[in-house]
């Protein structure tokens, strides 16, 4: 099974709120809330992946940020070796770009939110 590259923001707001948005349904791990992220592009590392994700999904420009956390996952239909970034300061206003909902919620609150179980394990680090 071939091993997919993704780049995930974990984007924080100084009031301590984090960005997340819901999946589409059809998707995989659809219809659960992820933080904005996507796969790494061949010739692209993980960190041009995760600022082209955050810009093309939800508008942002990162300006500060630094590698939280590797991991790899399996979900048995799909392996991920999975970058998280934790984004500290950006620019622009986030929105839906691809239509999709998104919300900034407390860190005490991400946890009331269903998200794919790979990333259960870094909310817990948060």
């Amino acid at each position: 099974m071939k091993i997919i590259n993704i780049s995930i923001a974990i984007v924080k707001k100084n009031d301590q709120s984090y960005l997340i948005a819901l999946r589409p349904s059809d998707s995989h791990q659809g219809g659960k809330w992820e933080f904005p992220g996507g796969k790494v592009e061949e010739n692209e590392t993980p960190e041009e992946a995760m600022l082209r994700e955050l810009h093309e999904e939800v508008g942002l420009v990162a300006t500060d940020y630094t590698l939280f956390e590797k991991l790899f996952f399996d979900y048995g239909d799909k392996q991920l070796n999975l970058h998280f970034y934790l984004v500290t300061k950006f620019t622009g206003e986030a929105f839906g770009k691809e239509g999709q909902p998104i919300k900034w919620v407390s860190h005490k609150a991400l946890e009331s939110y269903d998200f794919p179980e790979a990333n259960k394990t870094v909310i817990a680090k948060l």
